[in-house]
């Protein structure tokens, strides 16, 4: 049968990419089906082809709305009918339901999608029975198997909906799929003699590399992104919250930058999405719910703030970037604490979903911390063999740009494997450890394993570095752990045949992402709030008053303290820089800034200082948002009473805002406040004690008037002094 007839007339193809051919012959050839291939391998191709040759409709079922929209589309663009694909799905309303049932029944329509939950209706069960269907396609697979990294369970009724619609051939397809997740779809669907095909997980442009996840992670990501200037990348984070944070920080930052979570109304989401595939942003910063529709080729970096909770979801969320084979960065944070934090989100679950949710997320660990070649690593994962010498992309990893330390571990492989083999291969990794190590708990004394002569015989070692091992000698296939009872431990062929004759077995040493390390990527001193430079602060003293003197006003309404100290500590060069500054901000930059770089330029040059490396991270403050509302709300004068209640905050504390904002170098206009409290001489002669006051202290200033103003007010007309001589 020939194929490329239809590949030409249809889509404008020449060739076939990678498995598709034999798929399509499969489907065509009415077989069960069950494809395995990752994201970017043209997986849609599989099922749109065959669809349009054969008689009937193909039923499409997708958990994704904007993927069946974006298909549809394409297929619209490929022929002359405009019913030739439809989308199902609780959007359309009776008339375009009356419509899409029009066009199946007329045979125009070859592509029908629907989601799963509409699936279900008795109305379109009812009205598809009576139609010809060619066959059904469950995209996204994995969703079916509660091992998955994205269940959901309207999927597992889909057999029998299937059964109820017509006795046809399905077809499953995923990017990922570990052999226990494969297993688990096929038995659900009832369709394990489906023929299997299988892509290679191997994409070799990807560069992978974990760091530690340090209290400097915001710095290190713009750091990254800076370095990256107008090339597009998807930063994920596990939180709504975290999301909006990351994405305002780079925006603060210049960097163009839009969040998107399941949050956000769906005009904003898409409007996000637009953003990004037409390059009007450079970074989406994303929950898990990004992406999945999404069909960018040139994402040129994939960031995860937060490591996910299973390597399934990293692989598939890294096979966002660089699908055109161009370069593809993908990065990950990774903090012991945050697989705490994920392991107490599952403590609410049913103890069935604990326990999966526990295993995905050692896996996740392995992977992080460990130091072998982290391509071999993840594939291996998938159940895919991968030569870390001349296998393609071999090379591109952090490890193995950097290679630890390798030492002798033959005899200990000796031992865990006669372990295992003694503890009548029944035991999971973490039961396995605790016996070498001769740690009791209720599982090992049930099976009176601590009473074994065996019991801790590796215990002069720590339990990390047998766990270690465990990951390097299942990597190289000397255990494997079993699919129908997960995690446990078995010794394969290729394990009994080196405890018969045991061979060097060379141990890399894994990283270790304690606590201690945590400032392992910080390299300068200065960034920790390391220690000002007196000298230079004495000279930004002197300029100070130099510049106030100029400007007629007090030395403080130039620079505060604070922000001298923070020069010194940062050495900003430029007015960019320096209004990153504590305390100045762009307006107070481009007024005083000048000769304060120039000064700052000269002393680095000549005292051969090293500056800190470090960008200067403009902070958000908490709320950026906070700062908009007072400035727009006191544009329009109203009442602060008004604006300090509908944010929740006492005066004092929207007093303590309006100071940020007027110390950075904003303008604020509060005179219509003020003219309410004090009259003009009283205004007067605050303003002329700031005038010639030698700091712009409250506490000085209620001393010098003794009672005659309140401490609010003082504060009050500081601001608008600063405002009217300084800003």
């Amino acid at each position: 049968m020939d194929l490329h007839g239809p590949l030409k007339k249809f889509f404008g193809f020449n060739k076939f990419k990678g498995l598709q051919e034999q798929v399509i012959k499969s489907i065509v050839e009415n077989n069960n089906t069950f494809v395995i291939m990752p994201t970017g391998g043209g997986k849609s191709l599989c099922y749109q082809l065959p669809a349009l040759m054969k008689e009937g409709t193909a039923i499409v079922v997708s958990p994704l709305i904007a993927l069946m929209k974006n298909q549809v589309d394409a297929i619209r663009g490929i022929s002359e009918e405009h019913g030739v694909a439809h989308v199902l799905n609780s959007s359309l309303n009776k008339t375009e339901v009356a419509q899409v049932k029009a066009d199946i029944a007329n045979g125009i329509t070859k592509l029908l999608y629907v989601a799963p939950e509409s699936l279900i209706k008795e109305e379109y069960v009812t009205f598809l029975r009576t139609q010809t269907i060619s066959f059904v396609a469950i995209d996204e697979a994995h969703c079916i198997s509660e091992w998955g990294h994205d269940f959901r369970p309207e999927y597992r009724n889909l057999k029998h909906i299937i059964k109820a619609i017509d006795n046809v051939p399905v077809i499953c397809l995923t990017a990922t799929a570990t052999e226990k997740v494969q297993e688990d779809i096929l038995k659900t669907l009832g369709i394990t003699d489906a023929n299997r095909f299988k892509a290679s997980f191997n994409r070799p442009n990807l560069f992978y590399e974990v760091r530690p996840k340090t209290k400097e992670v915001e710095k290190d990501i713009i750091r990254f992104v800076k370095q990256r200037e107008g090339k597009s990348g998807i930063i994920y984070c596990l939180s709504r919250k975290k999301v909006e944070e990351i994405a305002q920080i780079l925006q603060v930052n210049g960097i163009k930058a839009v969040p998107y979570h399941a949050g956000l109304d769906a005009k904003t989401r898409v409007k996000h999405q637009d953003m990004f595939l037409m390059e009007d942003c450079d970074v989406v910063v994303a929950t898990i719910a990004f992406g999945m529709g999404i069909d960018k080729p040139d994402v040129r970096y994939v960031i995860h703030h937060d490591i996910p909770k299973s390597l399934e979801s990293y692989y598939q969320e890294t096979g966002r970037a660089g699908r055109d084979d161009g370069e593809g960065y993908c990065l990950a944070f990774y903090a012991y604490k945050d697989i705490e934090k994920l392991e107490k989100f599952m403590a609410s679950k049913p103890v069935a979903e604990q326990e999966i949710g526990h295993a995905l997320l050692q896996e996740v660990v392995g992977y992080a911390e460990t130091s072998m070649n982290r391509r071999k690593y993840l594939l291996h994962y998938f159940g895919e063999d991968f030569d870390e010498v001349n296998g393609e992309g071999a090379d591109m990893d952090d490890n193995s740009r950097n290679p630890k330390k390798k030492h002798e571990a033959k005899e200990d492989v000796v031992i865990l494997l006669n372990v295992i083999k003694n503890t009548l291969q029944k035991y999971k990794s973490k039961e396995v450890v605790n016996t070498i190590v001769g740690k009791e708990n209720a599982l090992l004394t049930s099976h009176k394993t601590h009473l074994q002569p065996f019991f801790g015989i590796g215990k002069s070692k720590t339990a990390a570095y047998w766990m270690a091992l465990i990951r390097q000698i299942l990597v190289v296939n000397y255990i494997k752990k079993e699919i129908e009872q997960y995690g446990v431990i078995k010794i394969t062929k290729e394990g009994e045949r080196y405890l018969e004759n045991p061979t060097s077995f060379m141990m890399t040493e894994d990283h270790a992402y304690n606590e201690e390390n945590d400032n392992a990527i910080i390299t300068n001193a200065k960034s920790l709030g390391g220690v000002t430079d007196e000298k230079l602060v004495k000279l930004l003293r002197d300029l100070r008053k130099k510049v106030a003197m100029k400007q007629g006003v007090p030395p403080f309404a130039v620079f505060q303290d604070p922000s001298l100290d923070d020069m010194a500590l940062k050495y900003p060069v430029n007015l960019d820089e320096l209004s990153k500054v504590h305390g100045v901000g762009e307006g107070k930059a481009r007024k005083f800034g000048k000769d304060f770089v120039k000064l700052i330029e000269t002393y680095v040059e000549e005292n051969d200082v090293l500056r800190p490396d470090d960008l200067i991270v403009k902070s958000t403050g908490v709320n950026s948002g906070l700062k908009l509302y007072i400035i727009q709300n006191t544009d329009r004068k109203l009442p602060l009473d008004d604006i300090a209640k509908s944010k929740g905050l006492e005066i004092n504390e929207l007093i303590k805002e309006m100071e940020r904002i007027i110390f950075s170098g904003t303008k604020l206009d509060i005179n219509y406040a003020l003219d309410d409290l004090l009259d003009e001489d009283q205004q007067e002669e605050i303003h002329d004690y700031f005038m010639e006051a030698e700091t712009d202290k409250i506490q000085e200033a209620l001393d010098e008037f003794d009672g005659d103003y309140d401490e609010d007010e003082l504060r009050l007309m500081r601001i608008k002094f600063i405002n009217e001589v300084a800003n």
